[in-house]
């Protein structure tokens, strides 16, 4: 099956002016650690010479310093950088062709068949940059199925969720109506202790009242008696 394209180097590196000046030999020295696989060190000198000033060469070769790093997202910037300038129609088709590339690294497949897209508006005779394209939506498209699959399955688990929530939520009322419940026979219950306590003192109260009303009187009785009894004695002696 055919990969995705990637639009090297060399595109601009012939393009580039041999002038006396230092941001030329940045440059130049950036191309010459990039061929040898130094991507690291011909970023240092592409980004020397952009602190220069801008250079539309720099810059491409710049993001591709970084795709190659495996640093797509800086390689996106780069390459959106230049499609955005007025540049020469075919660096502005490469730029929007390694753009897409950038992208499809990042799984941003409806982006990157944009920037096939404007690509082959630009040069509509790019064979690699039209299979791109259809690769890039067949991507797109599973992309988006998988997400209406995942969404569904979230729906679903959501819904179980609330179901399960649901559940716990009615366990939980009929546990705390028991508990209430309870509660409200242990309060009733105590209440009528209570009242069954208070009956029992009243009557306790009562039973001593009366105990001590009957002690009382079977004392006044004795004493009536042994008053009656002396008194009587003492008529007898008397009568005598």
């Amino acid at each position: 099956m055919k990969t995705i394209r990637k639009i090297g180097i060399l595109l601009l590196l012939a393009s580039v002016c041999v002038n006396a000046n230092a941001q030329a030999k940045e440059i130049r020295a950036g191309n010459k650690n990039f061929k040898k696989g130094f991507y690291s060190e011909s970023i240092k000198d592409y980004k020397k010479s952009l602190d220069k000033k801008y250079n539309d060469k720099a810059q491409f070769n710049l993001g591709d310093a970084y795709y190659n790093m495996k640093n797509y997202d800086e390689a996106t910037r780069s390459f959106q950088s230049v499609a955005d300038r007025n540049v020469p129609k075919n660096m502005e088709a490469n730029a929007y062709y390694n753009l897409g590339n950038s992208l499809m690294e990042q799984q941003k497949y409806a982006e990157a068949f944009q920037a096939y897209k404007n690509s082959l508006k630009i040069n509509p005779n790019d064979e690699d940059a039209r299979y791109n394209l259809e690769y890039a939506r067949q991507k797109m498209i599973l992309q988006e199925q998988q997400q209406q699959q995942n969404q569904n399955q979230q729906q679903k688990q959501d819904n179980k969720d609330n179901e399960d929530k649901k559940d716990q939520q009615q366990q939980q009322q009929q546990k705390d109506d028991k508990q209430e419940q309870e509660q409200n026979q242990d309060e009733q219950q105590q209440q009528q202790q209570q009242a069954q306590e208070q009956q029992m003192s009243k009557e306790d109260a009562e039973r001593m009242l009366q105990a001590l009303e009957n002690q009382e009187k079977e004392t006044m009785e004795k004493m009536n008696e042994a008053k009656a009894a002396k008194m009587q004695k003492r008529k007898i002696q008397k009568d005598w």
